[in-house]
Parts: C-alpha cells; sequence; structure tokens
C-alpha cells in the first residue's frame, strides 16, 4: 500500500514538472542568457596564467582579428567565418608543443571554442549562429584571462 502511495506521488510529480519545462522556442534565448565562458573549468596557474607556446598565442590572437574584423564589416557570412577561424584552430592544434598541466587546461577551453566553430560552418539557422559568434568571444577572452607567452 505504502509502495502504491509512493508510486502515484512520483508519477504526479514527473507528470507536473513536465508541464513546466520550457518550450523548444524558449532554449534558444536561454542559451543566449547563460554565458559559455561561465561553465567552463578552467583554472589558473596558482593564480599566474598558465604559459602557451608562441604559436599557440598566435593562432588564438589570429581567431580575435578575424572576429574583430567579421564585426566591423557587419557580416552575417557565419560559414565563412567559420572557414577562416578553423584554419586558425587547425594551425593551433598542429602547432601545439604544450604538455602537462597547461596542456590540458587549454583543452578547456579549446574544445568548446572548436564546437562553436562547427555550429558557424554548419548551421543555417542565424540565431544559433549569433549565439555560437557570441560564444567565441566570450571563449577567446577566457583564453586571454588564462594563457600568456
Amino acid at each position: 500500500m505504502k509502495s502504491s502511495l509512493f508510486l502515484v506521488l512520483i508519477c504526479a510529480a514527473l507528470f507536473t514538472s513536465c508541464k513546466n519545462e520550457p518550450k523548444a522556442t524558449d532554449s534558444l534565448e536561454t542559451v543566449q542568457k547563460i554565458s559559455v565562458a561561465d561553465t567552463l573549468q578552467l583554472n589558473l596557474n596558482r593564480g599566474d596564467k598558465w604559459l602557451v607556446n608562441p604559436e599557440t598565442h598566435e593562432g588564438v590572437k589570429n581567431m580575435e582579428a578575424i572576429i574583430k574584423k567579421f564585426d566591423l564589416e557587419s557580416s552575417t557570412n557565419y560559414k565563412e567565418l567559420g572557414d577562416k577561424l578553423s584554419k586558425q584552430t587547425s594551425y593551433v592544434i598542429k602547432n601545439c608543443t604544450m604538455t602537462g598541466e597547461p596542456h590540458d587546461q587549454l583543452h578547456v577551453v579549446l574544445v568548446p571554442m572548436l564546437d562553436e566553430i562547427s555550429v558557424l560552418r554548419e548551421t543555417n539557422n542565424p540565431k544559433l549562429a549569433d549565439v555560437a559568434h557570441d560564444n567565441l568571444k566570450e571563449l577567446i577572452q577566457a583564453y586571454f584571462n588564462h594563457f600568456n607567452l
């Protein structure tokens, strides 16, 4: 009898909570309000920035410049932006000589960058591309807050 009552209460709770789930149209707005950089498990090196190899730093600086130029031109060609950024991340990956904890920390910020660049290159949804663009700017800022030559 107690287990039946417990099961009914669980089902009622689940049914009620499902009604309060956001609609699919609300999810994009929610994504835009959450800073992707705030979700990173990125740490400093005992209060200092991690040291990176020059090629890594150069690649991320180039990514920042590409995005700034994109913004100045008020472009909406997100696929082209994604392609240009992808070339820079390929350069970083190919030329990375980092090891150990600095390398692991770089991956904390680099992997989400790669995900956002994929969105830019593959989506036909301008709102999703715009969110990816904003997320990339935050991720690049997070990189500069945690890494240096």
